[in-house]
């Protein structure tokens, strides 16, 4: 079961509760709620002699998501497990929306400009903010662990895909390379590539093989833009025969394999773009930080006989993986929302101003994005509220519960339960 974090009067991180013992604090009076994401008690006195169990915070990085776990080497206990969702594409869209529109009002504006070049130039080992985002949220979730639990060590996956071993799958050099792992690299990047399903009749959730494209026995070769995901039954009756005859009657299906099997996977090249520059931050926490394949990640899971989830994969990050107890665990779904625009006014799809955007976030002591709890004891809207608040000058609010919005809420029946910080939970 997932613990409470716990801190003493001094702020100093305590070792993780058990829930019962945490609601008899708070019943006791002997500690108030600090925090409610991750959710956190603040004992009444100090501890400053209290012993403490070192953690280790486990982290699986990916372009979309990326899994986090509090392991307790000693006992393999996962404490706290966490799945983050990333908006680096909502990011990039942004960008290319703005791109696009401030072309255009160049060109109508400044068709004869001359061009101006090198006038945008970036510090050596620049990421775009698309990919820095995923990092930087990263790092804000490590340091915010740090101030609720005894972290001492960091397990990270460093590269998604070893891009040298797909290639090549005779490499020497590495002892994983040539032990009970091998093989396991090449697979999970055709897993991710071709979305888990056969390539041929697009099933999913069966055992899947690795196919060649253009049989090895006609020349065929064992790259990676020849290899592919099929099922037992579409492999067999494949064999040897060539694609454009296998696939004659469906040429779409067969276009489609084609250009699939030469496009890069979009994903792994965001991780791997950014797997040092991550790797940089938590060494400079100053904590040990170990590092391991996706490879023998996977190894680890199947060993273990877990399912594939991303705090389960960040659970397995790393040699020093022991055997895990996930009993009860419920992961904390975070998603990254950012802190709202500098926009100062709104446009429609042509690039033209529609709407003025207010400038004060702040009324009443609320602020857009607050998750608070309003209680309405009369009138039309009798009911409990728990969700976000849109402010407003007037002091009537909106609140976006999980059943919808709910409209015209007064702030004085409203009740902060926490503060916006940019991330959204379930």
């Amino acid at each position: 079961m997932s613990k409470i974090f716990v801190i003493d009067s001094d702020e100093r991180p305590l070792d993780p509760i058990h829930p019962a013992q945490a609601r008899q604090l708070l019943r006791n009076k002997k500690a108030a709620i600090f925090r409610r994401f991750p959710f956190t008690l603040i004992l009444k006195e100090a501890r400053p002699e209290a012993p403490t169990q070192p953690l280790r915070l486990k982290i699986d990085p990916g372009a979309k998501y990326t899994g986090m776990a509090l392991v307790n080497d000693s006992t393999g206990e996962v404490v706290f497990a966490a799945e983050l969702k990333h908006r680096g594409f909502a990011i990039r869209d942004s960008l290319t929306s703005r791109r696009q529109l401030r072309r255009g009002r160049r060109n109508r504006k400044t068709r004869y400009r001359q061009p101006r070049f090198l006038n945008r130039t970036r510090p050596k080992g620049c990421l775009p903010p698309s990919l820095q985002s995923r990092i930087e949220n990263i790092k804000t979730w490590v340091a915010k662990l740090r101030k609720y639990v005894p972290l001492e060590a960091i397990s990270q996956e460093l590269v998604r895909f070893d891009m040298q071993l797909i290639q090549n799958p005779e490499i020497q050099g590495k002892e994983y390379q040539q032990g009970t792992l091998a093989g396991y690299e090449t697979r999970e990047f055709l897993l991710e590539k071709w979305n888990r399903q056969c390539a041929y009749c697009g099933i999913k959730d069966v055992p899947l093989q690795i196919e060649h494209i253009h049989a090895r026995a006609k020349g065929g070769s064992n790259s990676i833009t020849n290899l592919t995901l099929s099922c037992s039954k579409c492999n067999t009756k494949k064999g040897t025969k060539d694609i454009k005859d296998f696939l004659k009657k469906d040429s779409q299906r067969l276009d489609k394999i084609l250009k699939q099997a030469k496009r890069p996977l979009a994903d792994a090249a965001a991780v791997n773009t950014t797997r040092f520059a991550l790797l940089e931050v938590l060494r400079a926490t100053s904590l040990p930080v170990e590092i391991g394949s996706g490879g023998l990640t996977k190894f680890n899971r199947n060993q273990q006989k877990l399912p594939k989830t991303h705090w389960l994969d960040a659970a397995c990050v790393g040699t020093s993986t022991p055997i895990l107890n996930i009993k009860g665990i419920k992961p904390l779904m975070i998603t990254a929302n950012g802190h709202g625009t500098r926009q100062s006014c709104r446009t429609d799809k042509y690039g033209f101003s529609n709407r003025h955007c207010s400038r004060t976030k702040f009324h009443f002591g609320f602020q857009t994005g607050d998750i608070v709890k309003a209680v309405v004891t009369s009138g039309k809207k009798i009911g409990k509220y728990v969700g976000r608040i849109a402010t407003r000058a007037t002091g009537s609010f909106n609140i976006s519960t999980k059943n919808g919005l709910v409209q015209g809420i007064s702030y004085k029946l409203c009740k902060q339960i926490h503060k916006k910080d940019g991330y959204s939970y379930a």
